[in-house]
């Protein structure tokens, strides 16, 4: 299965920047990407390891429910 590395915009808009066979690469092109980043453009990069990259993007947006242990609503 390959990495694959995606900018994550606005509104969760997904842009593939590439996919490699090993993680060093990945972790490697990532992080160069990183350092080029406006933090106040509000984006990001993610590094996901998928079967495809229809798994990966339907991952990287995939709503993930709150835990309720860690809402503190129980004190």
């Amino acid at each position: 299965m390959p990495y694959y590395v995606f900018r994550i915009g606005m509104f969760k808009v997904l842009e593939k920047q590439g996919e490699w066979a090993t993680f060093k690469e990945a972790r490697a092109h990532v992080n160069e990407l990183r350092k080029t980043l406006d933090p106040k453009s509000g984006d990001k990069y993610k590094m996901i390891f998928a079967e495809n990259e229809i798994v990966a993007q339907e991952t990287l947006t995939a709503e993930r429910e709150l835990d309720k242990s860690l809402s503190g609503d129980d004190w």
